[in-house]
């Protein structure tokens, strides 16, 4: 009879172990506390080094113990040349080897909404490096497969050199959240104009929901339509 008791009660110490060890975090995160930049990026990890503050005009994170905060110094995950850098405020938490982000200033309490802005896996951390692997939110995913659509029309309509102007035309693309399009594109009457045509509606369908679903800010100003395109230099340029 004892010897089944004991069994029993070491059953129950390895699983109260197992669940304990499950929730408990893999990663050092007294090791996160302080400041992360001179980033490096390898393939789709970003390798930090820890410096005693961000500067002003290159990406960085900053973990603080207290509540714990945290500190995002950058130009925006789809920023282009030239960037502007400006801080982001969040909490930090992390599960196990994951480092979750989120946008709200205060600890998570129940009911309370907070929004993920970032989810990294955490590959690597010492006294002076870290190394994360973005994992993309839902948000990011969606604005890649946008940029991915993007990208195939705008190589298709810079594909040929502009020498003649009466072989080119233009169309809108694109949807600006407070409506109207983007902009214009030129393109050459020498591609394959319908499924250049089918992209970049596909294309503007895409954005539109895009910026339904989360909830998208942008100017109201109406955009002039160009009246021709012209040829310099063997690039197509848009007149207005």
């Amino acid at each position: 009879m004892k010897t089944k008791i004991y069994i029993i009660l070491a059953i129950v110490i390895a699983f109260i172990s197992c669940n304990k060890n499950e929730n408990m975090p893999i990663v050092e995160t007294n090791l996160l506390i302080g400041n992360w930049s001179n980033v490096i990026y390898e393939n789709d990890q970003l390798i930090f080094n820890r410096v005693n503050e961000l500067p002003n005009e290159e990406y960085g994170l900053s973990f603080k113990e207290e509540y714990p905060t945290f500190l995002e110094k950058t130009s925006g995950w789809c920023g282009t040349p030239p960037l502007s850098f400006f801080d982001i405020e969040g909490t930090w938490e992390v599960k196990k080897d994951i480092l979750k982000i989120y946008d709200a200033k205060i600890p998570h309490v129940e009911g309370a909404s907070r929004t993920l802005i970032h989810n990294f896996k955490i590959i690597s951390l010492t006294n002076n490096t870290l190394i994360l692997k973005r994992e993309l939110t839902e948000q990011q995913r969606d604005h890649q497969e946008l940029m991915t659509l993007f990208n195939e029309f705008y190589e298709m309509a810079n594909s040929k050199n502009c020498n003649d102007s009466n072989d080119w035309s233009f169309v809108a693309y694109g949807a600006k959240a407070c409506g109207g399009p983007q902009g214009y594109i030129a393109y050459s009457k020498n591609i394959a104009v319908s499924l250049f045509l089918e992209k970049v509606e596909e294309y503007s369908k895409l954005e539109k929901k895009f910026n339904e679903k989360w909830g998208i800010i942008s100017t109201c100003d109406i955009l002039a339509e160009p009246k021709k395109v012209v040829c310099k230099n063997g690039y197509p340029t848009l007149e207005y």
